[in-house]
């Protein structure tokens, strides 16, 4: 490992999270991301953290889809939950769209060899 880059496992002691998860044992999961001190107390200072998981199944399989909700609260949350998740999955859709286009660009310009009726 001489030579390599270290990595530093320093823990940042003042961005601390307590987490809580919450799910309505269907569709949606919501992780609460509650603020504390070093010593394990809650951190009124600062304002909880909330992400949206969910999955959608797919021919290939389940498809995860996360994201971080725009919330001070948990009803905030659960509010803004559904739309979050359309919003990531139209993004998953555009990338999996554009990675297929560049595929089909690779596929097309790797072959020089003239081919009649294509």
């Amino acid at each position: 490992m001489a030579g390599q880059e270290q990595i530093d496992f320093k823990v940042d002691a003042t961005n601390l999270y307590r987490e809580d998860a919450i799910t309505d044992l269907k569709v949606a999961s919501i992780r609460r991301m509650i603020p504390v001190t070093a010593d394990g107390k809650d951190d009124p200072s600062r304002a909880p953290i909330f992400f949206g998981h969910t999955q959608i199944l797919t021919p290939q399989g389940p498809l995860p889809l996360q994201a971080r909700l725009t919330a001070n609260n948990m009803a905030e949350a659960i509010e803004a939950f559904p739309g979050a998740m359309e919003q990531e999955m139209a993004q998953m859709v555009q990338q999996i769209r554009k990675m297929q286009a560049e595929e089909q660009k690779k596929q097309n310009g790797g072959s020089r060899i003239i081919v009649p009726g294509r």
